[in-house]
């Protein structure tokens, strides 16, 4: 009998239903089925085909809205309120399709993971070229282009995660940090030593001297227990 964290093969109506659930949050369809039935899941090469197949579904659309939201905490626009009057309701979905589209062009084409941050194009309609300081654009549709603001390449340059990863009235290197640790490169950071002042705004009031993001944080790190 398999105990709790035993490690064991997944048969092939295993596979198919994880290969289902993970790339289009439903049933696996007839052929994923047909395969199993046939015990052909277990051959790398028909899983590979299988998936190249599922991912060119609309229903694989589902990947990008679940999984990679969730990834890179774009449910967290939601409940974000920059302190500016040029952000609105419109801007924010215009964002966050900017950032699934260019997930779902990455996934579908089969290009580099790392055009996730080098990407040399992305997708804009006319409120968020606006925003970007982008001409010729008009409506709502999203439409490919080419990147020419080396600022702006890749999902750091987007404004849906400058905007998660900002204070509501200014950026947060702290925060755009941890994001990069969390989501980017799986190391989160450890949690604060007991007693060490994390908010930078606080420290800024014990020295005027500090007037500036950089340095607040200059000051912070000259501070053993902060560094």
């Amino acid at each position: 009998h398999l105990q709790a964290g035993d490690t064991y093969a997944l048969d092939d109506y295993e596979l198919a239903a994880r290969l289902s659930f993970f790339i289009w949050s439903s049933l696996p369809d007839e052929q994923l089925l047909q395969l199993a039935q046939q015990g052909a899941l277990q051959n790398t090469d028909v899983v590979k085909a299988q998936v190249a197949r599922m991912l060119q579904d609309e229903k694989a659309s589902a990947l990008v809205n679940n999984f990679a939201v969730q990834w890179l905490s774009l449910r967290a626009l939601d409940t974000i309120n920059p302190l500016s009057k040029q952000y609105d309701g419109t801007l924010r979905e215009s964002m966050k399709t900017e950032t699934l589209l260019l997930f779902d062009s990455i996934l579908r084409e089969e290009r580099s993971i790392t055009d996730l941050l080098d990407a040399d194009y992305t997708f804009v309609d006319e409120r968020l070229a606006r925003h970007y300081g982008i001409p010729y654009i008009k409506g709502s549709r999203f439409r490919r282009i080419d990147i020419t603001d080396a600022n702006r390449r890749g999902l750091l340059g987007h404004a849906s995660i400058l905007t998660l990863t900002s204070a509501p009235n200014r950026t947060s290197p702290v925060k755009r940090g941890q994001w990069v640790l969390e989501n980017i490169l799986g190391t989160p950071p450890p949690p604060p030593p007991p007693g060490v002042e994390t908010n930078l705004d606080e420290t800024a009031q014990e020295s005027a001297q500090a007037t500036t993001i950089r340095q607040r944080l200059e000051q912070h790190r000259a501070d053993p227990g902060c560094a």
